[in-house]
């Protein structure tokens, strides 16, 4: 298992926006070892509650609150991460454990019970928590990432576009989902990620696109179409 603690601030950005801003960081900062021209994907399988719990406790904005889902950067990969991701005031904690491609289809058609065969608290946890709860797979979640890491600080700077989702198809690994944009492709959302403070120059970079940080939400914009036209 592996964790995480920092902090998080997003921004959306228009593309233009986005452009001017990782021109500049692909001078001064390091690009991700992935980076392609249009960077490299990833997708994402959302679980939540029978009520909805942590869609609605990130749309309330609570100060302690979570997030569960598998992610894979490829289709052909044999592995995937299961995450959970911790808000905890100012901070987030993220912990991953690597599973199986056939533990992680399972875990995809709902059956938790794969958990048990790893020796790892954190999948205890995990297991316990999602039959508890009744948390069940809710939606998947694509999109291109590029991203830049600054040496001090343990700073990462990411930049999502082209995110599309389905509420629908919960097979990870398909090449066939059948998945709607979530988002206006004309926008962009950039995520700083780091330790104790953010460095002045990015956020002297960002602020001269007078940019301020938002509240947004893959997860919850994948819900688009189940929750928030809910009647």
């Amino acid at each position: 298992m592996n964790e995480v603690l920092r902090q998080e601030k997003k921004y959306l950005l228009s593309y233009d926006q986005f452009r001017r801003l990782d021109h500049t960081f692909e001078q001064v900062l390091h690009p991700d070892s992935h980076n392609g021209k249009m960077g490299y994907p990833i997708r994402s399988l959302y679980f939540d509650t029978m009520q909805e719990r942590d869609f609605y406790e990130k749309e309330d904005g609570l100060e302690i609150r979570r997030k569960i889902r598998l992610r894979t950067y490829s289709l052909d990969s044999d592995f995937a991460m299961l995450e959970m991701k911790q808000k905890q005031g100012e901070n987030q904690k993220k912990r991953s454990l690597r599973l199986g491609r056939e533990d992680a289809e399972a875990l995809s058609r709902g059956e938790y019970s794969c958990l048990l065969h790893y020796t790892d608290s954190f999948a205890m946890e995990c297991y316990g928590l999602m039959n508890m709860l009744c948390y069940r797979p809710k939606a998947i979640v694509e999109y291109q990432r590029k991203a830049y890491v600054a040496s001090e600080n343990k700073t990462r700077i990411t930049f999502d576009f082209a995110i599309k989702a389905t509420e629908s198809d919960f097979r990870l690994f398909s090449p066939v989902l059948n998945q709607n944009p979530v988002l206006d492709p004309y926008l962009v959302v950039m995520e700083v990620k780091y330790n104790g403070f953010m460095l002045s120059y990015i956020k002297q970079m960002v602020s001269l696109e007078g940019k301020t940080p938002t509240s947004v939400s893959k997860y919850c914009l994948s819900r688009s179409a189940g929750l928030h036209y809910l009647f």
